[in-house]
């Protein structure tokens, strides 16, 4: 089912603030080569796009990335969130260097939020996004298509083969629909760490991804993309350990030296903090969720994104029949529920009624409920290290 989003804008309104500042005739640049639908990968890979917005968590994640055989990585973008756009873009193109992945083209895309400022996490994630650790300016150059441009171009020219990988905010992903709305049935699908049905960590009600952009969130969530989400339900889950630090270290590749720098001074950054544990390898789960799914559990929820709270503005919530709320009878599992989502009552000076956003209740997102923490971290370091 597609769901369209609910946004009280023009199209060309959201397209001119999504952009963040470019223009649409710059996002118009020109198509790659058409592919038929058969045509596959490399044989054994995946044909993945990771946007990012690096982040400690998103450095490991994307070197994980590139030292899995399996991925097939069409295109790396670009997104502020943790730091602003001008740190994310060239620690992306570090990592890169670092993996000796030259070979992957790596674009800028929003520089901030689709109706918001920007809120980052540099008290998390240090200044420069990478925890304090310092490693040389990228000779990589990033391509001139906008993240939003190359990833229609990526998923047009390999249609229903590409899997969206969004670890930072989803402002790029939205951005991508809305120029391109045909998009939604070319993705073949969404395998995201946002989100969290057991509170937030920015915010008692939201995760961080989510509450950077609540309304590009609720565009891509209500899109109809086949969405797995990873968040806080089982990445809290998933501290790093001084054991997994000294794990990298005795690695041998510039890839393990690298992930051990940047995994010594997070862990330094937290304790210094006053944390006893962390930090938490959120983004490098999303990415083994996609690698091995039987490290998660997961159930199949309809998620929805609260855009217009003041206390709950990001705030994912979800309803699954199979998680303890079912309003069915016996015998009418296969059934569809016939009970409307409704949005909040009018105010007394409005004359309007109470808005039914769904009328019945459909799962939208298979979302994480459980993970085995102990294979995550074995998939983990044993690729960053080179010893699996």
């Amino acid at each position: 089912m597609h769901f369209k989003p609910s946004l009280r804008m023009t199209r060309r309104q959201f397209v001119t603030t999504a952009t963040a500042g470019l223009t649409v005739a710059s996002l118009r640049g020109q198509d790659l080569p058409a592919a038929s639908a058969t045509q596959a990968g490399p044989a054994g890979t995946s044909r993945v796009i990771i946007d990012t917005d690096p982040g400690v968590d998103d450095a490991l994640a994307l070197l994980l990335a590139m030292r899995s055989p399996e991925l097939k990585i069409e295109g790396i973008t670009a997104v502020a969130g943790n730091v602003p756009l001008e740190l994310t873009l060239p620690n992306a193109l570090r990592m890169v260097e670092i993996a000796g992945r030259a070979d992957i083209p790596v674009a800028g895309g929003a520089s901030r939020p689709l109706l918001r400022r920007l809120v980052t996490a540099a008290q998390v994630h240090g200044e420069n996004g990478l925890g304090g650790t310092v490693f040389p300016e990228p000779k990589t150059r990033p391509i001139a298509q906008p993240a939003a441009e190359l990833i229609r171009q990526i998923v047009r020219k390999y249609p229903r083969e590409v899997t969206l990988m969004p670890i930072g905010p989803l402002t790029n992903i939205a951005t991508a629909i809305s120029i391109d709305p045909d998009l939604v049935s070319l993705v073949k699908g969404i395998v995201m760490m946002g989100g969290s049905l057991s509170g937030g960590n920015i915010t008692p009600a939201a995760e961080f991804n989510v509450y950077v952009d609540p309304e590009a969130a609720r565009i891509v969530f209500q899109s109809g993309i086949p969405i797995t989400m990873v968040g806080l339900d089982v990445t809290r889950k998933t501290s790093l350990t001084d054991d997994h630090v000294r794990a990298l270290e005795s690695g041998q590749s510039p890839v393990s030296h690298a992930a051990a720098k940047i995994a010594r001074n997070a862990i330094d950054h937290t304790r210094a903090q006053g944390f006893v544990v962390g930090p938490n390898m959120h983004d490098s789960l999303a990415i083994a969720a996609y690698l091995d799914p039987t490290i998660l559990k997961f159930k199949d929820y309809y998620i929805d994104v609260e855009t217009s709270g003041e206390l709950t503005a990001g705030e994912t919530l979800g309803y699954s029949p199979t998680a303890g709320d079912d309003r069915r009878l016996p015998g009418q599992e296969k059934q569809t529920i016939k009970m409307s989502i409704r949005g909040s009552a009018p105010t007394l000076a409005s004359t309007r009624t109470s808005p039914v956003l769904r009328d019945q209740f459909l799962p939208n997102a298979k979302v994480a409920i459980d993970v085995d923490s102990g294979r995550f971290f074995d998939l983990l370091i044993g690729r960053l290290s080179g010893k699996q």
